[in-house]
C-alpha cells in the first residue's frame, strides 16, 4: 500500500483528501471514481475562494476512502463556473450518483451546500472534471 506521503512524491504539490460529506459517502464516491462512474465534481466558489491552495486545471488529487486510505490519484481535466440552477443533465451524470438523474443531484446537492451554510438558487459552483491516473 502506498502511503499519502509516497503519493505527494511522485505528485508534487498533490492534493489528498475525501469527497463527501461523511465516511460513507467517501468510501461509495472513491468506489464510483474507481468504476469510472464518477468523472465531476463541484464545490461553491465561496468555498473555493477560501481554500489555501486551491485545485487548478491539471493539479493532481490523492483520492481518499472513508478510513483515509489512498484509493487512486486523479488529473483535474476541466473547470467552469456554473450557478446551480443551470446545472444540466449531462453534468449530473458526470457526477455518478445516486440514480445520475439532475432531480437526485439538485436534491443531495442543496442538501449538502445548506449544511454548509450557503445554498442558494444562483449560488456559483465551481464544476470541475477529471481523469484517474493511478489507481492504488
Amino acid at each position: 500500500m502506498r502511503t499519502v506521503d509516497e503519493l505527494k512524491m511522485k505528485y508534487p504539490g498533490a492534493n489528498a483528501w475525501q469527497i463527501g460529506d461523511s465516511p460513507e459517502l467517501a468510501s461509495e464516491l472513491a468506489d464510483l471514481i474507481l468504476k469510472g462512474i464518477k468523472t465531476a465534481s463541484c464545490g461553491s466558489l465561496t468555498s473555493y475562494q477560501q481554500d489555501e491552495s486551491p485545485p487548478k486545471i491539471g493539479s493532481y488529487n490523492i483520492i481518499l476512502d472513508g478510513q483515509d486510505v489512498p484509493v487512486c490519484v486523479i488529473r483535474l481535466v476541466s473547470m467552469r463556473l456554473v450557478r446551480f440552477c443551470d446545472v444540466n443533465d449531462a453534468f449530473a451524470r458526470k457526477e455518478g450518483e445516486g440514480d445520475l438523474s439532475l432531480a437526485y443531484w439538485r436534491r443531495e446537492h442543496q442538501r449538502f451546500f445548506t449544511q454548509e451554510g450557503c445554498f442558494s438558487e444562483d449560488m456559483e459552483l465551481v464544476a470541475e472534471e477529471f481523469e484517474v491516473v493511478e489507481v492504488l
